[in-house]
C-alpha cells in the first residue's frame, strides 16, 4: 500500500467481515492475551552467572613435610587422650573444597572428638550428619591446624 492510498479503499474486500470466533473453544481472557506480549528478560540468568564468577575463593595451602609431621603428632596425642575414654573439644581449621568452582574456603569447626580412623584417615565426630545420621567426618588431609579446646569449667589463665 502506497502512502497516498486510502486503507479503507484497498481492504474495502476484508476490513467490514464480523471477527472470528471460535465455537469449539473458549475465548481467551483479556489477561491471558496481555501476557502474551508482557517484557521478556532476555537476560534471565545473567546476573546469577555474573555474581557467581565474582564470588572469590581460596587456594588450598599445601603444608610442608615438617608442618604434617606435627600435625600427625598431635593427632597421635589427641588419639591418645580418645583411647583413655576422653572426649575433647577440639578446633579444627580445615579446607573446604568449592562445589561449583575451582578453589574453596577455610571454615573452622568446634566439635567434640569421638574418635580417629587411621585407616581411612578421618576424625569421627560426636554430632551426626543430617543427612546419613551417621556421625559426622573430617578428612584429616583437609586439616591444616587444630588445638584442643580447655574442658568446660576449667580455669582460664
Amino acid at each position: 500500500m502506497e502512502p497516498s492510498q486510502d486503507a479503507r479503499i484497498v481492504y474495502a474486500d476484508i476490513i467490514d467481515h464480523p471477527h472470528h470466533q471460535s465455537e469449539t473453544r473458549a475465548h481467551m481472557p483479556l489477561y491471558d492475551r496481555a501476557a502474551q506480549f508482557s517484557p521478556y528478560d532476555t537476560l534471565a540468568g545473567y546476573y546469577d552467572m555474573i555474581d557467581e564468577e565474582a564470588r572469590l575463593t581460596d587456594s588450598a595451602v599445601e603444608l610442608d613435610e615438617h608442618a604434617l609431621a606435627y600435625l600427625d603428632r598431635e593427632l597421635a596425642q589427641l588419639g591418645g587422650a580418645i583411647a583413655r575414654g576422653e572426649r575433647p573439644r577440639v578446633r579444627f581449621t580445615l579446607f573446604v573444597p568449592d562445589e561449583r568452582k575451582a578453589g574453596g574456603s577455610y571454615r573452622e569447626i568446634c566439635e567434640a572428638v569421638r574418635q580417629i580412623d587411621w585407616v581411612r584417615r578421618q576424625i569421627v565426630l560426636e554430632s551426626r550428619s543430617e543427612r546419613s545420621g551417621l556421625n559426622r567426618r573430617l578428612d584429616i588431609a583437609r586439616i591444616v591446624a587444630f588445638r584442643v579446646e580447655p574442658a568446660e569449667g576449667a580455669e582460664k589463665g
